[in-house]
């Protein structure tokens, strides 16, 4: 088990800070929840804008309404309340931000090029410099816990990166010996998957780094794993809708289907669980300093 409450040392030329985060990176990530919502709309409401197969254009469609229903309106309202100085608002503003970054790279890249596609372009440089300088906040602001990490929540988050990378080398590597191998990407119109390509290249090796983070109960890098977890309960939310639709939009496709649907809303509800847990164990700047403030008035 873990000591009730654990703290790494001071790292050389970090400081943590009580006071409000950068304006910088928040003022871009209120920019983009705005560009986001924006591209969002046209992909769902404008006809015609999308040109890929049925079953990706479905995808996407469901993609970008859990975007424009949860991710911008998370982005939206804790980007500015994490700038006033809570850190729980930065958590949530700093893994709102990661499932835009992401989805922009599908945006750009999984779909064919439309006139929306400096929306996706500016979707995805000021969600990489947002997410950049929301990190690097989180880790100048986190250097002690409020409760101890169980260890259970490491497991769970190296147990997802497990079956994710499984999953997709499963994939993966009988194509790349197949003659064919871009055979198995036949009805989705890509000629390469963006989705594998930076999951095994980018997110699964940093979750399982911040797992490493959250096994060892490291402050700064339980913020982010809470962060990255956000995420993915996002993620797991738009799978089962872009999943939904794109099943209606062709039934006959294995791109999509209705029963994975369930299976992704369990995971959206399984993931709250580890969620919440590292949520608490960040301590919230803000509340924190006001209970402090209260205790000298008195």
């Amino acid at each position: 088990m873990n000591a009730a409450l654990r703290s790494v040392p001071p790292v050389a030329g970090r400081t943590s800070t009580s006071g409000r985060a950068p304006l910088l990176p928040l003022r871009l990530a209120s920019v983009l929840a705005a560009v986001s919502a924006v591209a969002c709309l046209a992909n769902i409401l404008v006809p015609d804008l999308l040109s890929g197969t049925a079953v990706m254009n479905g995808s996407a469609k469901g993609t970008s309404l859990v975007s424009l229903v949860v991710a911008v309106p998370l982005l939206a309202v804790f980007s500015w309340r994490a700038h006033l100085g809570s850190t729980h608002a930065l958590v949530l503003s700093t893994g709102a931000t990661a499932y835009l970054l992401y989805n922009s790279v599908l945006f750009l890249f999984a779909t064919p090029f439309n006139q929306a596609f400096l929306l996706y372009v500016a979707m995805l440089g000021l969600a990489a410099w947002s997410l950049v300088g929301q990190s690097l906040a989180l880790w100048t602001r986190v250097d002690e816990l409020a409760t101890d990490v169980p260890r259970w929540v490491a497991g769970y988050v190296w147990l997802v990166v497990a079956l994710n990378a499984i999953a997709w080398l499963a994939r993966v590597v009988p194509a790349t010996l197949d003659e064919d191998p871009t055979a198995w990407l036949a009805g989705t119109g890509l000629t390469t998957n963006p989705v594998i390509a930076q999951d095994l290249a980018l997110w699964l090796p940093l979750m399982a780094w911040l797992g490493w983070g959250v096994w060892r109960s490291r402050p700064w890098m339980v913020a982010l794993a809470a962060a990255g977890l956000v995420f993915w309960v996002v993620e797991f939310l738009g799978i089962a809708v872009d999943q939904w639709w794109g099943h209606q939009a062709d039934p006959s496709s294995g791109w999509a289907s209705s029963g994975a649907v369930p299976v992704f809303v369990a995971l959206t509800i399984v993931g709250l669980a580890p969620t919440i847990r590292l949520f608490h164990a960040v301590p919230d700047r803000s509340h924190t300093h006001l209970r402090q403030g209260e205790r000298h008035e008195r």
